[in-house]
């Protein structure tokens, strides 16, 4: 295997498997950009990818080749609704974010299991057949080189994942709503003097985090694991969280950091693959990811600053 074609694996693979974290993790930076804590971005691509396979399963023929992406659409609603939970707990009843999101992990997990039992009457539901796959892009493909290693074998989610990761950082820092949303992140009183509503700013922050996460779990269930069972989420929204701190709560920033865990994700498919990692035991490559997301944190945690008011429950009136 040449140069050339290692190279345009390691890009291919770490992208495919980097568009899911992508999502979620922009769905992490509307949320703590407005100053709530969401740590259940795992919950929410659990009931995404849970809602997208069970869509796709039912629906298949009737809609064919796009039930795809209209389970995307559905795990998208199911992520919204599930995170204006965490909404009402965090903005509405003050309760502690970090509590509150990990009850929304455990919700998402235990509902869809206990669905996917009474559903299918077994552990896990069957493998789906409309589903995304890598693909070269028209013309773009054929350039020299460029074309091999960037535009071969790239799956369109992957695609969209990069174009709403600048509409993300266009929308956070070159619109009014965007400033909106960063002042009651930073500052949520002296917002709220200028006219902001914390709480209903706050509430769209979290409902948008939770349409990402639920389409960042439908992207993972509909590309990569292909059905849904209690192993199908297994850290990818603890990931997805890394990155976005990892990458200073900035949705660039984020985008890049969820492509260096999607690297260290695809070296345990791709490993064998490549000359130089044949001989590494699968289970180091296995672990690979969890291990580059422990010291990218331990190394750079201390240097990025959460917004102000993250966390913090707004009470009007006090300051």
């Amino acid at each position: 295997m040449d140069t050339l074609t290692i190279i345009a694996l390691i890009v291919s693979s770490s992208l495919f498997a980097a568009t899911p974290l992508i999502f979620t993790a922009l769905g992490g930076v509307f949320s703590e950009k407005s100053g709530v804590v969401n740590i259940g971005l795992e919950g929410l691509m659990i009931i995404g990818a849970f809602t997208a396979i069970v869509f796709n399963l039912t629906f298949v023929d009737t809609f064919g080749d796009n039930t795809k992406w209209l389970a995307l659409v559905a795990a998208m609603l199911a992520g919204g609704l599930l995170s204006l939970l965490h909404g009402v707990a965090s903005i509405a009843f003050r309760a502690d974010q970090v509590v509150s999101g990990v009850a929304i992990n455990f919700l998402a997990l235990g509902l869809s299991l206990f669905l996917v039992k009474l559903i299918y009457d077994k552990g896990q539901t069957d493998m789906i057949d409309s589903r995304f796959i890598k693909k070269d892009i028209p013309l773009l493909s054929d350039i020299p080189v460029i074309g091999d290693i960037f535009f071969s074998g790239i799956a369109t989610p992957t695609i969209w994942a990069i174009i709403i990761a600048f509409a993300s950082w266009f929308v956070l820092y070159k619109t009014p709503f965007g400033l909106r949303l960063r002042s009651v992140g930073e500052h949520p009183m002296a917002a709220d003097t200028m006219g902001v509503n914390v709480g209903k700013t706050r509430y769209i922050a979290v409902f948008i985090s939770g349409l990402l996460g639920g389409l960042g779990g439908a992207v993972y269930a509909q590309s990569i694991s292909l059905d849904f069972s209690h192993a199908t989420i297994t850290g990818q929204g603890f990931m997805a969280l890394a990155a976005m701190i990892f990458g200073k709560w900035h949705p660039l920033g984020a985008m890049g950091a969820a492509i260096f865990f999607g690297f260290a994700q695809s070296l345990s498919i791709v490993g064998s693959s490549i000359p130089f990692l044949d001989s590494v035991p699968a289970v180091y490559l296995l672990i690979a990811p969890y291990v580059l997301t422990i010291l990218a944190l331990a190394g750079f945690i201390g240097r990025a600053d959460a917004p102000k008011a993250s966390g913090t429950p707004y009470i009007k009136g006090n300051r």
